[in-house]
């Protein structure tokens, strides 16, 4: 048997997140950690489009294509600097990732979220969920979250 080309599973992994075909399990577990761009990376260079909610020098929020709440926004950093996940994360990371809390805070109420609640959730890992590796945290709301979540 033939190995399969990284390149193909990166491209499936990429149009997994334009088509319903793959699940976001099936996403997460055929992505691969790598230096190269990623779709939010695109997003961030205006190469592909986003509907943008917020966007400021360090933080970029745009709603997800695949929502899975009434509100459901993506916060990622607009420099990754090694912060492919949340485990990846390093003492000099600590600013960027206040700012996203923050920022989320703030999209929250712009979204009119903050009389009612909303959640965060970050994916790390394949077994996280974690399908493009550029940090980025789920702003959900605008209905009842269920515990536990998954």
């Amino acid at each position: 048997m033939s190995e399969e080309n990284p390149n193909r599973r990166r491209i499936q992994v990429l149009t997994s997140h334009f088509t319903a075909m793959a699940s976001e399990k099936e996403a997460a577990l055929l992505a691969v950690p790598s230096d190269s761009p990623t779709i939010f990376d695109k997003i961030i260079n205006k190469e592909i489009p986003a509907n943008i909610v917020y966007e400021d020098d360090k933080v970029l929020a745009f709603r997800d294509i695949n929502p899975q709440a009434p509100v459901h926004i993506l916060l990622i950093p607009k420099v990754r600097d090694g912060l492919t996940g949340l485990s990846k994360a390093e003492e000099m990371h600590c600013e960027i990732l206040g700012q996203l809390l923050y920022t989320a805070k703030l999209v929250a109420k712009q979204e009119g979220l903050l009389e009612n609640g909303f959640r965060l959730v970050i994916n790390d890992g394949p077994s996280g969920c974690q399908s493009v590796y550029h940090l980025h945290l789920h702003l959900l709301g605008g209905r009842q979250m269920n515990w536990p979540p998954g």
